[in-house]
């Protein structure tokens, strides 16, 4: 598919993955529909985007929890431009700590909007990219889908799915002929994002992102390069690839490795902690928006880290 004049929709687009990855299809040319529950850090990742020459970018402040809120969010994109040609999902929150600590209402909204946010999107998008015989549907999952961890699991459970949704859905259109409709899954391995100075935290213990911890741009990169040449699932940072491999390989050996590296690094037992609900608010706690700080360099600082080097991915 050809990449400029493209009209992507991009849920989570306020920060992380989904404002890196805005950034970036704008700076191919593309129109971007951006859609998250915070309106203002959306207004701001709108301008960077328009900064790039011939981009367009249309602001659709957005819950995923709401079925109606999501399908208004596909009717307002093809009011506008006509078209879905691409849809990525990025929505997703998370909440630490044990089965036990993690309230039940909690849980529930971690799943309903990691995993049926997902399921939203995908309904909304497949619906117009049926119609029009073509359209790219990205999902994106986590490194956890193929290599679970021990505290995050309403998380874990979340983007497992989704990452069994996207077998299900290419299942689903190559029955019904739809071969020029295509679905890929992107699992991530840690991102350098907000996203565990937002999460909420159960634990008692400190959050910090489990190294090696990448920059969202390599993110967007590989999922700008899915939708020219679309792939059933691509990896990305190298821990993620691996991890999948020696899940395969040594199932046992990597769960338990997994879970010690989640217990002494991940949620260690001394340092700062915090209890953050944000994951049942629409604000949320961190970087004022429209600040480079709103993506690059969250989690490590979350980490108590220095920035990475300049133009280290």
């Amino acid at each position: 598919m050809r990449l400029r004049n493209s009209v992507v929709v991009i849920t989570g687009a306020s920060s992380g993955v989904g404002r890196a990855c805005a950034e970036r299809f704008a700076a191919h040319g593309c129109a971007v529909v951006l859609a998250a529950r915070r309106a203002e850090e959306l207004a701001a990742v709108a301008e960077r985007c328009r900064r790039h020459l011939g981009a367009r970018a249309l602001v659709v402040p957005t819950d995923v929890t709401d079925t109606g809120a999501v399908a208004a969010l596909a009717r307002r994109a093809l009011a506008e431009y006509g078209r879905i040609d691409v849809w990525v999902n990025c929505a997703a929150v998370a909440a630490f700590g044990s089965l036990a600590s993690v309230p039940p209402e909690v849980f529930r909204r971690v799943l309903d909007t990691g995993l049926m946010g997902c399921v939203r999107g995908a309904g909304a998008a497949l619906a117009a990219m049926r119609e029009q015989g073509a359209g790219v549907l990205i999902n994106v999952s986590s490194a956890v889908a193929v290599a679970p961890v021990p505290y995050n699991t309403p998380y874990v459970l979340a983007k497992s799915a989704v990452r069994a949704l996207g077998g299900c859905l290419r299942q689903e259109l190559r029955l019904s002929g739809h071969r020029n409709v295509r679905v890929c899954t992107v699992p991530p391995a840690s991102m350098d994002t907000p996203f565990f100075a937002n999460a909420a935290n159960y634990s008692g213990r400190a959050v910090r992102p489990l190294v090696p911890v990448y920059a969202p741009e390599r993110a967007a990169r590989r999922i700008v390069r899915l939708v020219r040449r679309p792939r059933r699932e691509v990896f990305v940072g190298p821990a993620a690839g691996g991890l999948a491999v020696l899940t395969t390989v040594l199932p046992g050996t990597t769960e338990a490795f997994v879970a010690r590296r989640m217990d002494r690094y991940h949620l260690p037992r001394t340092g700062r902690r915090r209890t953050a609900r944000a994951v049942c608010s629409t604000r949320r706690p961190g970087p004022a928006p429209g600040t480079a700080a709103g993506t690059a360099g969250a989690g490590r600082r979350c980490a108590g880290w220095p920035p990475a080097p300049p133009g280290r991915p």
